[in-house]
């Protein structure tokens, strides 16, 4: 029998450190977005505090790949946002998991490398 391994999304976390994290080894210094459909980009948010249902919106319309789960990294502790924030996902149908972020780059690694449709929302810390 002649075994394959899985083909990971081109996505890795490589790094994560205070303030910041590495994207296929590129380093980011501000909270990010890494989507289902292989994209890195900026989110526009550096405290939980300032997170509005806009922001949970544009996860839920993620590039070509619409996500079947969003992983929210929260900072260096585990915090939630309001329920009634995460309406635009829960209504298209997409699970949401809230970890402090260290948790949810080590959890979207493991999705990711199985070919999930993972979405990573990270906020960094200062």
């Amino acid at each position: 029998m002649k075994l394959h391994a899985d083909s990971p999304n081109a996505l890795t976390i490589t790094a994560i450190g205070d303030g910041w994290v590495a994207v296929n080894g590129q380093r980011h210094f501000s909270s990010l977005v890494l989507g289902a459909d292989g994209s890195v980009r900026p989110w526009e948010v550096s405290r939980l505090e300032e997170l509005t249902e806009h922001h949970f919106a544009g996860l839920a319309a993620e590039g070509d790949a619409t996500p079947e789960l969003v992983l929210l990294g929260s900072g260096r502790k585990l915090r939630f946002v309001s329920p009634a924030l995460l309406r635009p996902l829960i209504e298209r149908r997409i699970g949401v998991e809230t970890m402090d972020t260290a948790a949810a780059c080590r959890t979207f690694n493991i999705l990711a490398g199985e070919g999930r449709r993972v979405t990573a929302a990270l906020l960094l810390d200062a």
